[in-house]
C-alpha cells in the first residue's frame, strides 16, 4: 500500500532568525509548516550579531527614516514580549568638540527618541564625560556626552525560541538539515533534503519561503527566472576581560565614518564591534582577521584609558550578512548599504516562492508579519496576526518583575545562588520550574559541568531545544563556552557522545 504524503501549506528554508519567527508566525496562523536548517538553530548570522535590540541611529544618517521607526516600533513590542532574553541598555555618545557636530548629534538623538512612539524606554540626556557613574574610562580630550536608549538581546536565544514556539503550536523543525534540491511536481513543490548522516527525505508544500541568509541565492539561482544580487558583508566582534565596572555601552564615532559598540558582556567581559568588509565566497567560513582584532582594539584604545592589545582578545567571532543590492548604494562603504529587508514573491509554474533579502533581529517580527501579508492570497483561510501581543516562551512576566522572579525562585530551590538564579531566569524566564522539576538539592540536578550548568539542564536543552552537542549549548544556548576549561569541555563532550548516538 502506496503511504500518503505529507502536504505542507509552507516549506521554510533557513533556521535563522527570520526563518524561525517567519515559521512561527505561519503555524500560529494555521497553516501547516515545516522548516529545514542545515546546521544549528541560530548557528550564522543570527548569533553573530552585535546582540543588539535598536532602532539603528546610524541609520538616520543615511536618512532610512522608514527602517529606523520601525526598528523603534519593534524594540518597543519585543522588549514586552521577551523580558527574560531582552532588557533595556543606556549607551554613552561621547561628544565631539566641535559644536556643529555636536548639534547635529543631539538633532539626531532628538529624532531617535520621538521617531517612533517610545514609551518604556528614557530619553536621551547630556551629562559630563568625567561622571562619577562613568569612572575614569573616557580619555581627558571628552568634556560632555550624550547618553541614550537600546536594549540587549540574547540572540541565539531569540532565534531558538522562535523556533520552540513553532514546534509547539505544530511546525516540524528540522535541523541539520540540508535541502538539496527544489523542483515542482504535479502541483506541488517538492524539497529534497539530506541529513548530516547521509538520509535523505522528500516534502512536498504549496509554497516556498527562502530565508537563507548568505545562501539564499544558492537556491534561487537553480529554480528562478530572475537573478536579484546582494551584498555579503563580514561583520567581526572581539571579547575582551570587563573593561569597566559600570553597565552602560558605548557608542564610538570613527574617523572613517564607522561607528563601534562597547558593551558589558556576560557580567566579567567586554564586547566590541563590528566591522564592515565584503565577503565574496559564503563556501568560506567567515573569521575574525588579524587585521580585524587590530582595528577594533586601536578604535577602542582612542577612546579609553585602556592598553587593549591582541592577546586582550578572549574570543572572537564573525558572520555574514545578505543585503540587499540596491543601484543607489555607494558602492565604497559597507556602512550605507541598507540593513531593511525586501521580500520578492515569485510564481514559477503557478507554485510560489518568497525570498527574504536582508533584515535584522529588531525588525524580525514585522518581517515575518510581512511575509504572511504577501502569501495571504495563496492562503486566504490564514488567520490574523497575532504576534505582537503574543511573548515567546518563559517571557509571561512584566520587565520590572525579573528581579522578582529570581528571588523566588531561589526561594524555592534553596540550592541556587544569586549568580546561578539570575542565569537561569535570564534564559527560560517562567519555565526555570519545568527545568527544575521536582529537584530539591543540587544533586539531583545530576552531573555537574561546571559554571552551574547541570546534566539536568543539558538534558532539557536536548529535548526542548534542539540542542544536539556540547557546541550547541556553550556557544549558542548558553555563552558557558567563555568560562569552561578544556577539561570541562572534554568532559560535556564525553557526556554527549556515551548518551546521545546520532
Amino acid at each position: 500500500m502506496k503511504r500518503k504524503k505529507t502536504i505542507y501549506d509552507v516549506f521554510v528554508i533557513g533556521g535563522g532568525i527570520n526563518g524561525c519567527g517567519i515559521a512561527r508566525d505561519a503555524t500560529g496562523r494555521g497553516l501547516k509548516v515545516c522548516l529545514a536548517e542545515m546546521s544549528d538553530l541560530g548557528s550564522g548570522t543570527s548569533s553573530a550579531s552585535t546582540k543588539l535590540i535598536h532602532g539603528g541611529l546610524r541609520y538616520l544618517r543615511y536618512f532610512d527614516f522608514r527602517l529606523v521607526r520601525e526598528s523603534l516600533k519593534e524594540r518597543e513590542v519585543l522588549l514586552k514580549n521577551m523580558p527574560h532574553i531582552c532588557w533595556p541598555m543606556r549607551f554613552v555618545l561621547p561628544a565631539p568638540k566641535a559644536m556643529l557636530q555636536k548639534m547635529v548629534i543631539r538633532l539626531g538623538l532628538f529624532i531617535y527618541d520621538n521617531l517612533g512612539g517610545r514609551t518604556i524606554l528614557p530619553g536621551t540626556k547630556t551629562i559630563r564625560a568625567r561622571d562619577p557613574n562613568l569612572g575614569t574610562i573616557l580619555r581627558n580630550k571628552f568634556s560632555s556626552a550624550f547618553v541614550f536608549s537600546d536594549c540587549w538581546v540574547e540572540d541565539a536565544r531569540l532565534v531558538i525560541l522562535n523556533a520552540v514556539d513553532a514546534k509547539k503550536r505544530g511546525a516540524q523543525v528540522l535541523t541539520h538539515t540540508k535541502v538539496k534540491s527544489i523542483k515542482r511536481e504535479e502541483k506541488y513543490w517538492k524539497v529534497t533534503t539530506e541529513s548530516k548522516v547521509g538520509i535523505t527525505k522528500e516534502f512536498f508544500s504549496y509554497s516556498i519561503v527562502n530565508a537563507a541568509g548568505p545562501w539564499v541565492n544558492a537556491f534561487n539561482n537553480n529554480i528562478s527566472k530572475e537573478n536579484t544580487s546582494i551584498h555579503l558583508v563580514k561583520g567581526s566582534h572581539i571579547v575582551v576581560k570587563k573593561m569597566f565596572e559600570h553597565k552602560n555601552s558605548y557608542f564610538l564615532l570613527g574617523q572613517d565614518g564607522r561607528i563601534i559598540f562597547v558593551i558589558p558582556f556576560q557580567e566579567d567581559f567586554t564586547l566590541i564591534g563590528t566591522t564592515e568588509k565584503p565577503h565574496d565566497d559564503i563556501s568560506r567560513e567567515p573569521t575574525c582577521s588579524k587585521e580585524e582584532k587590530k582595528y577594533l582594539i586601536e578604535f577602542a584604545n582612542s577612546y579609553f584609558n585602556s592598553n587593549l592589545d591582541l592577546e586582550s582578545v578572549v574570543w572572537s567571532y564573525s558572520g555574514v550578512r545578505s543585503l540587499y543590492k540596491n543601484l543607489t548604494d555607494n558602492q565604497g562603504s559597507m556602512s550605507s548599504i541598507t540593513r531593511d529587508y525586501m521580500l520578492h514573491v515569485e510564481l514559477i509554474n503557478e507554485l510560489p516562492i518568497l525570498t527574504v533579502y536582508g533584515g535584522k533581529l529588531t525588525t524580525y517580527r514585522k518581517l515575518a508579519e510581512n511575509v504572511l501579508f504577501k502569501m495571504k492570497s495563496y492562503f486566504p483561510k490564514m488567520g490574523e496576526s497575532w504576534t505582537s501581543e503574543e511573548p515567546l516562551p518563559g517571557g509571561n512576566f512584566k520587565l520590572n518583575e525579573k528581579a522578582r522572579l529570581v528571588k523566588e525562585l531561589r526561594e524555592k530551590y534553596s540550592f541556587l545562588d544569586e549568580k546561578w538564579s539570575t542565569r537561569l531566569i535570564n534564559s527560560y524566564g517562567t519555565l526555570c520550574d519545568g527545568l527544575l522539576g521536582d529537584s530539591k538539592t543540587k544533586e539531583d540536578l545530576g552531573i555537574d559541568f561546571g559554571h552551574s550548568l547541570t546534566e539536568k539542564e543539558v538534558k532539557w536543552l536536548i529535548e526542548k531545544e534542539f540542542a544536539s552537542c556540547e557546541e550547541d549549548i556553550l556557544w549558542r544556548r548558553t555563552k558557558l563556552g567563555l568560562r569552561f576549561t578544556k577539561k570541562q569541555e572534554k568532559k560535556l563532550s564525553e557526556w554527549f557522545q556515551n548518551n546521545l548516538s546520532m
